[in-house]
Protein backbone atom coordinates (compact mmCIF):
# COMPACT_ATOMS: atom_id res chain seq x y z
CA UNK A 1 0.00 0.00 0.00
CA UNK A 2 1.07 3.24 -0.74
CA UNK A 3 -0.11 7.16 -0.40
CA UNK A 4 -0.23 9.60 2.18
CA UNK A 5 -0.23 13.53 2.56
CA UNK A 6 1.61 14.97 5.02
CA UNK A 7 0.26 14.99 8.80
CA UNK A 8 0.09 18.18 10.57
CA UNK A 9 0.69 16.04 13.97
CA UNK A 10 3.93 13.54 14.60
CA UNK A 11 3.02 10.52 15.62
CA UNK A 12 4.24 9.79 19.25
CA UNK A 13 6.50 6.82 19.07
CA UNK A 14 6.01 5.86 15.96
CA UNK A 15 8.57 3.25 15.04
CA UNK A 16 8.45 1.70 18.03
CA UNK A 17 4.54 1.07 17.59
CA UNK A 18 4.87 -0.20 14.32
CA UNK A 19 7.70 -2.75 15.08
CA UNK A 20 5.63 -4.43 18.05
CA UNK A 21 2.40 -3.95 16.60
CA UNK A 22 2.09 -5.16 13.02
CA UNK A 23 3.01 -8.97 13.28
CA UNK A 24 0.61 -9.59 10.27
CA UNK A 25 0.59 -7.58 7.42
CA UNK A 26 -2.70 -9.28 5.98
CA UNK A 27 -4.57 -9.48 9.39
CA UNK A 28 -6.89 -7.05 11.08
CA UNK A 29 -6.09 -3.95 13.25
CA UNK A 30 -8.02 -1.47 15.12
CA UNK A 31 -6.55 2.01 15.56
CA UNK A 32 -9.02 3.08 18.96
CA UNK A 33 -7.52 6.85 18.89
CA UNK A 34 -7.91 7.96 15.01
CA UNK A 35 -6.72 11.88 15.47
CA UNK A 36 -5.13 12.87 12.72
CA UNK A 37 -4.08 9.54 10.98
CA UNK A 38 -0.31 9.23 11.66
CA UNK A 39 -0.18 5.94 13.08
CA UNK A 40 -3.40 4.66 11.46
CA UNK A 41 -1.35 5.81 8.25
CA UNK A 42 1.63 4.04 8.94
CA UNK A 43 -0.01 0.94 10.18
CA UNK A 44 -2.38 0.84 6.05
CA UNK A 45 1.45 1.32 4.38
CA UNK A 46 2.85 -1.62 6.20
CA UNK A 47 -0.27 -3.90 5.34
CA UNK A 48 -0.15 -5.75 2.35
CA UNK A 49 -3.50 -5.00 0.38
CA UNK A 50 -5.65 -7.65 2.26
CA UNK A 51 -4.51 -6.14 5.32
CA UNK A 52 -7.94 -4.19 6.86
CA UNK A 53 -7.81 -0.88 9.37
CA UNK A 54 -10.74 -0.07 10.88
CA UNK A 55 -10.20 3.15 12.92
CA UNK A 56 -12.44 5.16 15.61
CA UNK A 57 -12.60 8.64 17.13
CA UNK A 58 -14.86 10.71 18.51
CA UNK A 59 -13.96 14.25 17.11
CA UNK A 60 -15.99 14.95 14.25
CA UNK A 61 -13.49 16.91 12.54
CA UNK A 62 -10.06 14.88 13.39
CA UNK A 63 -11.81 12.02 11.61
CA UNK A 64 -12.66 14.23 8.17
CA UNK A 65 -9.44 15.32 7.67
CA UNK A 66 -8.24 11.64 8.72
CA UNK A 67 -10.13 10.53 6.13
CA UNK A 68 -9.12 13.13 3.46
CA UNK A 69 -5.63 12.02 4.25
CA UNK A 70 -5.97 8.47 4.21
CA UNK A 71 -8.53 8.67 0.95
CA UNK A 72 -6.40 6.32 -0.73
CA UNK A 73 -6.33 3.66 1.70
CA UNK A 74 -10.23 3.65 1.23
CA UNK A 75 -10.67 0.02 -0.03
CA UNK A 76 -8.85 -0.96 3.02
CA UNK A 77 -10.11 1.10 6.38
CA UNK A 78 -13.19 1.67 7.72
CA UNK A 79 -13.51 5.36 9.81
CA UNK A 80 -16.50 5.61 12.54
CA UNK A 81 -16.89 8.19 14.40
CA UNK A 82 -17.70 7.42 18.12
CA UNK A 83 -15.71 7.30 21.51
CA UNK A 84 -13.07 4.53 21.80
CA UNK A 85 -15.18 3.35 24.98
CA UNK A 86 -17.64 1.57 22.35
CA UNK A 87 -15.11 -0.38 20.54
CA UNK A 88 -16.32 -3.72 21.57
CA UNK A 89 -19.84 -3.23 19.81
CA UNK A 90 -17.96 -1.63 16.54
CA UNK A 91 -15.61 -4.47 16.26
CA UNK A 92 -18.68 -6.76 16.72
CA UNK A 93 -21.07 -4.81 14.33
CA UNK A 94 -18.39 -4.96 11.76
CA UNK A 95 -17.81 -8.35 11.89
CA UNK A 96 -13.92 -7.41 12.47
CA UNK A 97 -12.84 -9.85 15.13
CA UNK A 98 -10.57 -11.46 16.11
CA UNK A 99 -8.16 -9.07 15.75
CA UNK A 100 -4.48 -8.94 14.65
CA UNK A 101 -3.69 -6.00 17.09
CA UNK A 102 -5.16 -2.83 18.60
CA UNK A 103 -4.01 0.83 19.00
CA UNK A 104 -4.67 3.14 21.60
CA UNK A 105 -2.94 6.92 21.58
CA UNK A 106 -4.37 8.60 24.40
CA UNK A 107 -2.79 11.74 23.79
CA UNK A 108 -4.48 14.95 21.68
CA UNK A 109 -3.23 16.07 19.12
CA UNK A 110 -1.31 19.00 18.20
CA UNK A 111 -4.19 20.06 15.99
CA UNK A 112 -6.94 19.93 18.57
CA UNK A 113 -4.22 21.43 21.39
CA UNK A 114 -3.78 24.82 18.81
CA UNK A 115 -6.64 25.18 17.47
CA UNK A 116 -7.96 26.60 20.56
CA UNK A 117 -11.80 26.35 20.09
CA UNK A 118 -11.89 23.52 22.61
CA UNK A 119 -10.76 25.25 24.99
CA UNK A 120 -7.88 22.58 25.83
CA UNK A 121 -5.38 24.38 26.38
CA UNK A 122 -4.89 27.71 28.70
CA UNK A 123 -2.71 29.18 26.08
CA UNK A 124 -5.60 30.73 23.81
CA UNK A 125 -8.50 32.27 24.87
CA UNK A 126 -11.83 29.98 24.01
CA UNK A 127 -15.10 29.09 25.41
CA UNK A 128 -14.06 26.34 28.48
CA UNK A 129 -15.44 23.37 27.20
CA UNK A 130 -12.95 20.54 26.68
CA UNK A 131 -15.19 17.83 25.19
CA UNK A 132 -13.65 15.92 22.39
CA UNK A 133 -16.89 14.69 21.21
CA UNK A 134 -18.79 17.56 20.95
CA UNK A 135 -22.49 15.69 21.78
CA UNK A 136 -21.31 15.09 25.14
CA UNK A 137 -23.36 16.55 27.92
CA UNK A 138 -20.48 17.49 30.53
CA UNK A 139 -18.57 20.83 29.86
CA UNK A 140 -15.42 22.11 32.14
CA UNK A 141 -17.80 25.85 32.31
CA UNK A 142 -20.47 22.97 33.67
CA UNK A 143 -17.52 21.50 36.52
CA UNK A 144 -15.97 24.86 37.64
CA UNK A 145 -19.36 26.56 37.91
CA UNK A 146 -21.67 23.51 39.59
CA UNK A 147 -19.45 21.03 41.28
CA UNK A 148 -18.83 21.57 45.12
CA UNK A 149 -15.95 22.62 46.77
CA UNK A 150 -15.01 19.07 47.59
CA UNK A 151 -15.30 17.29 44.79
CA UNK A 152 -13.46 19.77 42.91
CA UNK A 153 -10.68 19.38 45.22
CA UNK A 154 -11.33 16.01 45.08
CA UNK A 155 -10.45 15.78 41.03
CA UNK A 156 -7.41 18.23 41.13
CA UNK A 157 -5.94 16.62 43.89
CA UNK A 158 -6.34 13.30 42.18
CA UNK A 159 -4.44 14.56 39.28
CA UNK A 160 -1.09 16.04 40.81
CA UNK A 161 -2.66 19.34 42.18
CA UNK A 162 -0.23 20.08 45.41
CA UNK A 163 -2.88 23.20 45.80
CA UNK A 164 -5.63 21.75 45.32
CA UNK A 165 -7.51 22.77 48.06
CA UNK A 166 -6.76 26.71 47.86
CA UNK A 167 -7.70 25.70 43.93
CA UNK A 168 -10.97 24.91 44.66
CA UNK A 169 -11.97 27.11 47.77
CA UNK A 170 -10.75 30.31 44.71
CA UNK A 171 -12.89 29.18 42.18
CA UNK A 172 -16.31 28.25 44.34
CA UNK A 173 -15.53 32.46 45.56
CA UNK A 174 -14.72 33.83 41.74
CA UNK A 175 -17.86 31.69 40.78
CA UNK A 176 -20.22 33.24 42.85
CA UNK A 177 -18.97 37.08 41.44
CA UNK A 178 -19.79 36.16 37.81
CA UNK A 179 -19.58 32.18 36.29
CA UNK A 180 -16.32 31.22 34.34
CA UNK A 181 -17.22 30.49 30.35
CA UNK A 182 -13.37 31.00 28.78
CA UNK A 183 -10.65 29.44 29.41
CA UNK A 184 -8.65 32.66 30.14
CA UNK A 185 -11.02 33.56 33.08
CA UNK A 186 -9.51 30.77 34.49
CA UNK A 187 -6.16 30.51 33.24
CA UNK A 188 -5.82 34.10 34.82
CA UNK A 189 -6.94 32.96 38.26
CA UNK A 190 -4.93 29.64 38.45
CA UNK A 191 -2.01 32.07 37.69
CA UNK A 192 -2.54 34.25 40.90
CA UNK A 193 -2.95 30.76 42.79
CA UNK A 194 0.40 29.39 42.28
CA UNK A 195 3.70 29.90 41.68
CA UNK A 196 5.43 29.71 38.32
CA UNK A 197 7.96 26.93 37.97
CA UNK A 198 8.53 23.88 35.41
CA UNK A 199 4.97 23.76 34.84
CA UNK A 200 2.59 26.42 34.28
CA UNK A 201 0.12 26.91 37.43
CA UNK A 202 -2.71 25.85 34.74
CA UNK A 203 -1.49 22.61 33.65
CA UNK A 204 -2.63 20.24 36.03
CA UNK A 205 -6.18 21.73 36.61
CA UNK A 206 -6.64 21.72 32.97
CA UNK A 207 -5.79 18.44 32.70
CA UNK A 208 -7.99 17.45 35.53
CA UNK A 209 -10.62 18.68 34.02
CA UNK A 210 -10.18 17.40 30.52
CA UNK A 211 -9.92 14.14 32.06
CA UNK A 212 -13.37 14.74 34.13
CA UNK A 213 -15.29 16.14 30.68
CA UNK A 214 -14.22 12.86 28.61
CA UNK A 215 -14.61 10.50 31.60
CA UNK A 216 -11.15 9.57 30.17
CA UNK A 217 -10.27 6.54 33.47
CA UNK A 218 -13.47 4.70 33.01
CA UNK A 219 -13.12 4.84 28.90
CA UNK A 220 -10.20 3.29 29.10
CA UNK A 221 -11.03 0.57 31.48
CA UNK A 222 -14.04 -0.08 29.15
CA UNK A 223 -11.64 -0.02 26.00
CA UNK A 224 -8.96 -2.72 27.36
CA UNK A 225 -11.52 -4.72 28.70
CA UNK A 226 -13.50 -5.26 25.15
CA UNK A 227 -10.06 -5.35 23.77
CA UNK A 228 -8.54 -8.43 25.74
CA UNK A 229 -11.51 -10.61 24.26
CA UNK A 230 -11.18 -9.41 20.68
CA UNK A 231 -7.42 -10.08 20.21
CA UNK A 232 -6.54 -13.43 18.34
CA UNK A 233 -4.08 -15.97 19.34
CA UNK A 234 -1.03 -13.67 18.69
CA UNK A 235 -2.46 -10.32 18.58
CA UNK A 236 -1.22 -7.04 20.20
CA UNK A 237 -2.60 -4.39 21.95
CA UNK A 238 -0.35 -1.60 22.34
CA UNK A 239 -1.17 1.69 24.77
CA UNK A 240 0.40 5.15 24.39
CA UNK A 241 -0.23 7.13 27.36
CA UNK A 242 0.81 10.18 28.38
CA UNK A 243 0.34 10.78 32.25
CA UNK A 244 0.67 8.68 35.66
CA UNK A 245 -2.84 7.82 35.62
CA UNK A 246 -3.21 6.40 32.46
CA UNK A 247 0.24 4.27 32.49
CA UNK A 248 -0.40 3.36 35.90
CA UNK A 249 -4.31 2.13 34.78
CA UNK A 250 -2.44 -0.02 31.77
CA UNK A 251 0.42 -1.24 33.69
CA UNK A 252 -2.11 -2.90 36.44
CA UNK A 253 -4.18 -4.26 33.59
CA UNK A 254 -0.99 -5.91 31.79
CA UNK A 255 -0.06 -7.42 35.06
CA UNK A 256 -3.38 -8.54 35.86
CA UNK A 257 -3.99 -10.14 32.38
CA UNK A 258 -0.65 -12.17 32.06
CA UNK A 259 -1.19 -13.30 35.98
CA UNK A 260 -4.27 -14.94 34.58
CA UNK A 261 -2.23 -16.87 32.00
CA UNK A 262 -2.24 -16.30 28.55
CA UNK A 263 -0.71 -13.34 27.87
CA UNK A 264 3.17 -12.00 26.83
CA UNK A 265 3.96 -8.78 28.43
CA UNK A 266 6.69 -7.24 25.72
CA UNK A 267 7.40 -4.19 27.77
CA UNK A 268 8.21 -4.78 31.25
CA UNK A 269 9.18 -1.27 31.29
CA UNK A 270 7.32 1.14 29.08
CA UNK A 271 9.31 2.48 26.05
CA UNK A 272 9.70 6.04 25.85
CA UNK A 273 11.25 8.29 22.91
CA UNK A 274 14.49 9.41 22.26
CA UNK A 275 16.15 12.02 22.87
CA UNK A 276 16.16 12.67 19.05
CA UNK A 277 12.28 12.33 18.79
CA UNK A 278 11.79 14.59 22.09
CA UNK A 279 14.18 17.69 20.62
CA UNK A 280 11.60 17.24 17.19
CA UNK A 281 8.82 17.18 19.32
CA UNK A 282 8.49 18.40 22.68
CA UNK A 283 5.11 16.97 23.16
CA UNK A 284 6.26 13.39 23.13
CA UNK A 285 8.81 13.79 26.21
CA UNK A 286 5.97 12.38 28.50
CA UNK A 287 4.85 9.68 26.43
CA UNK A 288 5.16 5.78 27.45
CA UNK A 289 4.40 2.78 25.46
CA UNK A 290 3.41 -0.18 26.65
CA UNK A 291 2.64 -3.73 24.39
CA UNK A 292 0.72 -7.05 25.04
CA UNK A 293 0.68 -10.35 23.22
CA UNK A 294 -2.03 -12.77 23.86
CA UNK A 295 -0.69 -16.43 23.73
Amino acid sequence: MTGEQASPHQPVLLAETLELLVTDRSGRYVDCTLGMGGHTGAILQALSPSGKVLALDADPEAAAIAGKRLAAYQDAIKIVRTNFRNVGDVVDREGFAPLSGALLDLGLSSYQLDKGSRGLSFNSDAPLDMRIDPDAPLTAADIVNEWPEHELEALFQENGERNARGVARAIVFARKQSPFSTTRQLADLLARQGRRGRLNPATLVFMALRIAVNAEPKTLETALDALKTRLAPGGRLAVISFHSGEDRAVKLAFRAWKQEGGWNLLTPKPLTPSAEETSQNPRARSAKLRVIERL
